[in-house]
């Protein structure tokens, strides 16, 4: 739900009717909600924030400032949610401006032309890397947890015939009551960026790229959730597992080009409340882990892995704007699995909160593990330990949210990826 998404028209001269579109998609660290952040452990959707339905923002460049009220007043920091808005408004001028500049410059029609001659290209390029893999039908199951002694199975066949793939999560659970529901969308981004990497990276993403690639899941399933279950955690984390399963399927067609898994979570971590001068705060973070070992070599460490793409947030910034700190930060050592080549190590990463904080984590990986592949043992499953003010540790489990007095301390230590080959040939 936090992930906020902005279509704009582009007209060139005169034309009655858009020659083009420009899109963006901009996670909003906060969109109100039960819970500071905008993860909270919700049971519906309503829970999650502020359900923003298709509606014009902007109307012949004119603002909608009656809208753009209703939605600042039903989140935590305003300020912060105008400034994004105006930045996803920002990057559209510029989107628009270049396509303009091309549409003057060579024709409307002409760029619309070579528009699809880079969608076919791209599908001839696709077609032709699927046509190279075994035919056949290829199954493999993976596991998410869900509650805290619970966990949900995501079930895929993927069926390869002739230049087309096939992904059929016939098998996979439920949706659930918590927020790890995703909805269709996702699943099948998860199976296109997993194609797209197997595929080659030097091939266009577009239509195009996708046309090749069949997704079909059952209505009302963890991977095809509808309303009013909440969806905010198959975003973030169940696409993960998805990808982990897909992979899983595909170890089978393409031993020696599918890597171990990564750490298979984002460990979300949402952090909230009223800082010394009285104001509030929504922090948001997702803390990178091991990356799996594969045929090209071990997995990298402390990285963020498929499904995901936040950079390293710098100590020195949050501590300047946010009342924690930041008491350590390193590599996990021996997190990540044994192979022949081994998979990349997680992090530790300790925070130390210096006013009362609503603390929320939304992660997996912590009772199930990262697999290794072709004899390559598992990663290791990623912790929570909160130190409370007086020095006891607890235990905590993969989703939680807390109120935590001024003083307390949480140590994540996320998952390491999966080893490659067998350890007893190891050569790294």
């Amino acid at each position: 739900l936090p992930d906020v998404t902005m279509v704009s028209p582009v007209f060139v001269g005169d034309e009655a009717e858009p020659s083009f579109f420009v899109a963006s998609r901009a996670h909003h660290a906060d969109v109100g909600g039960m819970t500071p952040g905008s993860l909270p452990l919700a049971t519906e959707l309503v829970q999650e924030g502020t359900v923003i339905p298709p509606v014009k923002l902007y109307d012949g460049g004119t603002r909608n400032d009656a809208l753009l009220r209703t939605i600042l007043r039903n989140v935590r920091t305003p300020e912060e949610r105008q400034g994004d808005l105006a930045a996803q408004r920002a990057a559209h001028a510029v989107g628009a401006e270049r396509l303009q500049s091309l549409a003057h410059a060579h024709g409307t029609d002409e760029v619309t032309t070579y528009a699809r001659h880079l969608q076919a290209y791209s599908e001839r390029r696709t077609r032709a890397a699927l046509a190279d893999w075994p035919e056949g039908t290829y199954t493999f199951a993976d596991e998410l947890e869900v509650e805290d002694d619970e966990t949900a199975t995501i079930r895929v066949t993927a069926t390869v015939s002739n230049d087309t793939v096939t992904f059929d999560f016939e098998g996979t659970d439920d949706a659930v009551d918590g927020n790890l529901n995703a909805v269709l969308p996702i699943t099948a981004s998860a199976c296109y960026y997993v194609v797209q990497g197997l595929t080659g990276g030097e091939i266009p993403v577009n239509a195009g790229s996708l046309a090749p690639v069949s997704v079909t899941a059952p209505t009302g399933t963890l991977v095809n959730a509808e309303a009013p279950h909440a969806v905010a955690g198959g975003n973030v984390e169940t696409s993960q597992r998805i990808v982990d399963a897909v992979l899983g399927a595909l170890t089978q067609v393409l031993p020696d080009r599918v890597p171990a898994a990564g750490q298979g979570t984002m460990n979300n971590l949402t952090l909230g409340g009223t800082g010394p001068e009285g104001s509030s705060f929504a922090y948001y973070e997702t803390i990178g882990g091991g990356m799996g070992a594969g045929p090209n070599g071990k997995g990298l460490s402390g990285v963020h892995v498929h499904m995901t793409n936040t950079l390293n947030t710098p100590v020195e910034a949050l501590e300047q704007t946010y009342p924690f700190r930041i008491v350590a930060y390193q590599v996990r050592p021996g997190s990540g699995g044994a192979g022949r080549v081994r998979g990349g190590d997680g992090l530790v990463r300790v925070y130390e909160l210096l006013v009362p904080t609503t603390a929320t984590m939304l992660s997996t990986r912590r009772t199930t593990v990262p697999w290794g592949h072709e004899g390559g043992h598992d990663g290791a499953p990623g912790r929570t330990v909160l130190i409370h003010p007086e020095g006891t540790k607890e235990e905590l489990p993969a989703h939680f949210s807390r109120q935590l007095p001024a003083g307390s301390r949480l140590r994540i230590e996320t998952p390491g990826g999966g080893g490659f080959g067998s350890p007893y040939a190891s050569t790294e």
